[in-house]
């Protein structure tokens, strides 16, 4: 394995997210390759860690000021073994090929561990929506738009939303979509439930990353009912996992953004969720301003000097990190352990470093990755998508059962993967071994392509 990380390292210079991303996956497989020598010997995890594609392109754009911008576009098609490439855009200033690579591969286990038939992709741009005018954004997306058009499709590759990519900026690209191809087709998931979208999709991930910790609990014969617990964010996922807690009884004291975190130890409410979303979804505006409505809240800046995060130094019983990656370092992990938090389920993609990852596996913490975890909001697009092809829309509860069914069989396949390769109750090793088998089999039915 050490051959293989090197043999990486080499092909993947200046990509520390994308190698940090394989070296997990490589070390949970390690009981699998040695079971099954037929995937060393087609070299199944040499190629799943190449692309099947890789597009970059550019995205001139004119502003409000009539000048022209421009910016770098991508899509990384990671792995279609087993169905449609599927996987989020990003719009962000910290948009790289390390950074959806890293997305693209961990997509591929997630998708897989969904039971659904989608591959795995990302894609994105390194334009920043924030302080842009809705005309911006337009411009924007419809350029974006008129060069990915050309590689997605209902039967090829169906992105979605993530970071940045909320309900506008699909209508965006999907209005530009359809006027390109002059079809209307479930081509992107997350759309308004007017023009083909799923009821719970906006809910998904943050109710599907606390169905899972539920589970988790559940082997403990316990429950969230009293529960304090800390979330990291305030967009889609945060607010989601907030009102799935507050309805299973727990406490929510924490939120945060990139400006810095709120601590409200009377805990956050629906009515204070309520203002939350509109703070957020609406005006979109900080969550320091959570602190002057509620003045009991106490909120502290960013101060990257620090080497942790405030926010995971509180007491609690669980901790859901919901904003991005690697956000828990040792340090926070050490922090979350000693202040009694039993369970961390990840609602963002890769948030824990190795070295935070480490210590809650050493401390017997129940420890959820997001490709397990955070699976949710993949499964309700892949749902989207069967909605789509029947020409039906599901009613709320309809949804909801089908996604509290998938993040159990996710569970499951967790629990039993570790089980039978020898580390019980490590769902790190559990989710990379459940995903990765269902994957090498397919691209073993399907020989070298």
């Amino acid at each position: 394995m050490l051959d293989f990380m090197k043999m990486c390292e080499a092909s993947n210079p200046g990509e520390p997210e994308f190698l940090q991303a394989v070296s997990e996956v490589a070390e949970s497989i390690k009981p699998v390759l040695e079971k099954h020598p037929e995937y060393r010997k087609t070299k199944i995890l040499e190629r799943m860690v190449e692309p099947e594609r890789a597009v970059i392109f550019r995205v001139p754009w004119v502003d409000d000021k009539g000048e022209v911008q421009i910016n770098r576009g991508y899509r990384i098609q990671m792995n279609g073994a087993i169905g449609p490439y599927k996987g989020g855009f990003r719009f962000h200033p910290s948009v790289n090929l390390s950074i959806l690579k890293f997305l693209g591969f961990e997509q591929v286990f997630k998708n897989a561990l969904t039971t659904l038939p989608m591959g795995g992709a990302k894609g994105g741009s390194n334009f920043d929506p924030k302080g842009k005018s809705d005309n911006e954004v337009m411009r924007f997306c419809h350029s974006f738009m008129t060069e990915i058009f050309r590689y997605i499709g209902a039967d090829t590759d169906v992105p979605a939303g993530d970071i940045g990519v909320g309900a506008r900026e699909i209508g965006y690209l999907f209005g530009m979509y359809k006027k390109l191809r002059n079809e209307f087709t479930g081509v992107l998931t997350g759309k308004g439930l007017t023009w083909g979208g799923s009821l719970i999709r906006p809910e998904a991930t943050g109710y599907g990353c606390v169905y899972f910790a539920s589970e988790m609990l559940t082997t403990k014969n316990d429950s969230f009912e009293g529960k304090v617990c800390l979330v990291s964010g305030s967009g889609n996922v945060a607010q989601y996992t907030v009102e799935k807690l507050i309805d299973l009884g727990a406490k929510v004291v924490t939120l945060s953004d990139s400006s810095g975190c709120i601590y409200d130890e009377k805990g956050i409410n629906k009515k204070k969720l309520e203002y939350v979303l509109y703070l957020k979804n609406v005006e979109r505006g900080r969550i320091k301003e959570y602190a002057d409505k509620y003045p009991e809240a106490v909120y502290t800046p960013v101060d990257p000097a620090l080497g942790y995060n405030p926010l995971w130094n509180y007491k609690a019983d669980c901790a859901f990190p919901s904003a991005t990656q690697n956000e828990i370092n040792g340090k926070d992990a050490e922090n979350l352990v000693n202040n009694g938090v039993k369970l961390v389920a990840e609602g963002a993609n890769m948030p824990t470093t190795p070295e935070g990852i480490e210590v809650f596996l050493d401390s017997n913490v129940l420890y959820a990755p997001g490709k397990a975890s955070n699976a949710g909001g993949v499964s309700v697009s892949g749902l989207e998508m069967t909605q789509n092809s029947m020409r039906l829309s599901w009613s709320r509860e309809e949804v909801d059962n089908h996604l509290r069914r998938i993040m159990r069989d996710i569970h499951s396949a967790c629990v039993e993967a570790s089980e039978e390769y020898g580390t019980p109750g490590n769902y790190v090793n559990g989710a990379n071994i459940a995903g990765f088998v269902k994957v090498a089999e397919a691209m073993l039915a399907q020989g070298i392509v």
